[in-house]
């Protein structure tokens, strides 16, 4: 068993729209971002690829490589988990936390998980995504941004 902790943090933008775990979330602003800024899977396809010791997201898909120009970041998490599979891991658990001030997740979380399992090809009882705000504090209690964190088990 090996545990692994991905985080990720995006900027603001107008004229973008917000996805968060695959989720097109209806809100006035985007994120920032080479790809569709999914700041959430991110931080997914980084514990996973971290418990594995593969690097983090930066090296398997470059900001700098216009192949993942506006690429959705469940094709991403799909690779990730291929890469995963490829090295003889497979997903034991993911628990993933988003910080945004706004807009509200509640009633995107099931999706999001749904999409993570998805991509991964387990079960969605294995996935866990929470929201939090940061109470007004920070960068994204300053309504500047949203980070994630996520945490995974691999064996």
């Amino acid at each position: 068993m090996r545990i692994g902790h991905g985080y990720d943090v995006h900027r603001f933008c107008f004229d973008r729209k917000l996805i968060l775990g695959g989720v097109e979330v209806p809100f006035n602003k985007g994120l920032l971002g080479h790809s569709d800024a999914d700041v959430l899977l991110h931080a997914v396809c980084d514990s996973l690829l971290g418990a594995a010791a593969l690097g983090d997201i930066g090296k398997h898909f470059p900001d700098t490589d216009d192949a993942f120009k506006g690429i959705s970041s469940l094709v991403l998490l799909k690779k990730t988990g291929e890469i995963l599979h490829e090295n003889g891991y497979e997903t034991v658990n993911i628990d993933a936390t988003v910080i945004a001030q706004e807009p509200k997740l509640a009633d995107f979380i099931y999706d999001m998980r749904k999409n993570i399992a998805k991509a991964l090809g387990i079960d969605i009882d294995l996935v866990s995504v929470k929201a939090t705000t940061e109470e007004g504090l920070g960068f994204t209690g300053e309504k500047k941004g949203i980070a994630a964190h996520a945490v995974c088990l691999i064996k």
